[in-house]
């Protein structure tokens, strides 16, 4: 790999590339967690050197649950990613997140089951600070973008995560807008979690695709629906991003960049070698 690699940005259902990337190179890595969901994709965007990664890989081959996202963050952590742009697919749970609508979400809701979201265990125990899960400056710059390329955006608001590949139930949908939750997807907070470990900023741009099936006008949520929408939001997305790359400041002066500095619990000493070795990366610079 040529050049420094600041900006990672993961790609969602329909986002599968981005056109404006130039001086492409694949990287294919190996993490002490596995694979990564494809080779990463290795360019310039707008003057700026990024990863790119194809959350379901080449194709769509991997489903929410299937998903190594510990290897996908890691080997961002790798590639020397500080920032990651994290696009995806989600069904709106409020009348007033439009399909083709983006949403840059604050907070998130878990409803996933037995998922893995940290990197640590195995003899070394870390608790770090997670009541903003998303990069607040980070939103910003995403919001910005949206805003300079005519997008139509809400910035705030929840995200629940479920565990899927099924779409909700009526009664579940009708649950999580009693409960005041705005948007729905299957992935994002796994993402998140992991990054505030590995310490690079998170935000998600969410495209809205559909009503979920609490709308009485769309009752039945289908994949050929999502996809119509996917597709038209496609070019927004890049383009956002994009623009979102341009206009990265280069210093990071937010918290994600030092939130393992306290929440190490393990005695340094205590904690196994080769643990220590594998997340090198993550706690080198602590222990």
């Amino acid at each position: 790999m040529s050049g420094e690699c600041r900006i990672g940005i993961i790609g969602g259902s329909g986002l599968y590339d981005m056109a404006e990337l130039t001086d492409r190179e694949e990287r294919r890595i190996t993490t002490p967690f596995g694979e990564p969901s494809d080779p990463y994709v290795i360019g310039t965007l707008r003057g700026a050197r990024v990863a790119f990664l194809a959350r379901h890989g080449a194709g769509h081959r991997y489903s929410p649950s299937e998903l190594n996202y510990r290897a996908n963050i890691f080997g961002l952590k790798t590639l020397g990613v500080e920032y990651i742009l994290s696009a995806s697919a989600v069904g709106s749970l409020q009348e007033r997140y439009v399909p083709q609508h983006l949403v840059i979400p604050d907070q998130f809701f878990d409803r996933t089951k037995g998922r893995i979201s940290t990197f640590f265990g195995r003899g070394l125990v870390a608790h770090v600070a997670f009541a903003h899960p998303v990069c607040s400056r980070l939103g910003d710059v995403a919001e910005a973008a949206c805003a300079a390329v005519g997008a139509t955006v809400h910035r705030g608001g929840t995200y629940v995560c479920m565990e899927g590949p099924q779409f909700s139930t009526l009664a579940e949908s009708k649950l999580y807008r009693s409960w005041g939750m705005d948007i729905i997807g299957m992935t994002n907070l796994q993402e998140a979690k992991l990054a505030r470990e590995a310490e690079i900023c998170y935000a998600t741009i969410a495209l809205v695709t559909d009503y979920d099936c609490w709308h009485p006008d769309h009752d039945s949520v289908t994949v050929d629906m999502i996809i119509q929408n996917l597709v038209a939001n496609a070019s927004n997305a890049q383009q956002v991003i994009a623009e979102a790359v341009a206009r990265l400041p280069y210093e990071r002066t937010c918290e994600c960049a030092s939130a393992l500095k306290h929440a190490i619990i393990t005695r340094p000493d205590c904690i196994p070698g080769g643990v220590r070795r594998e997340l090198a990366p993550l706690i080198g610079k602590y222990v």
